[in-house]
């Protein structure tokens, strides 16, 4: 693969994915579009490697995936945590919320964004 991110590629999938989001991508998009979480600049379908993540933060190397039912298949498992592993490997932190966790809890997806996108409070030298 020439591109390790955003792959022209991928470019059609990434734009039907955003045009096509779940009411629970929709919700969170909705809250970390405009830097409203702490400052932070987040994207949404961002390619990386043969993945499209659902939210992605460059700064904090953090990827938000939210998943629906049919990621409680043993098959999607294996594939979420072979996805999850490459991009440990590449550095990026991978935090899952399920959609109605997403839909039903905003505030508590919200507060454990928060705990990863907020940078450690060393004390004065």
């Amino acid at each position: 693969m020439k591109y390790l991110v955003n792959s022209p590629e991928f470019k059609i999938r990434r734009k039907q994915l955003r045009k096509n989001c779940t009411d629970a991508e929709r919700l969170l998009w909705s809250k970390l579009r405009g830097k409203q979480i702490n400052n932070t600049r987040f994207l949404r379908q961002f390619g990386f490697g043969l993945y499209i993540l659902d939210f992605y933060c460059s700064k904090y190397k953090l990827a938000i995936e939210i998943d629906g039912g049919q990621h409680n298949e043993s098959e999607k498992k294996i594939q979420d945590l072979m996805r999850s592993e490459y991009l440990k490997n590449h550095g990026i932190k991978v935090i899952r919320f399920w959609n109605n966790e997403v839909l039903n809890n905003m505030s508590g997806v919200c507060e454990e964004i928060l705990k990863f996108v907020t940078p450690p409070h060393l004390p004065l030298s």
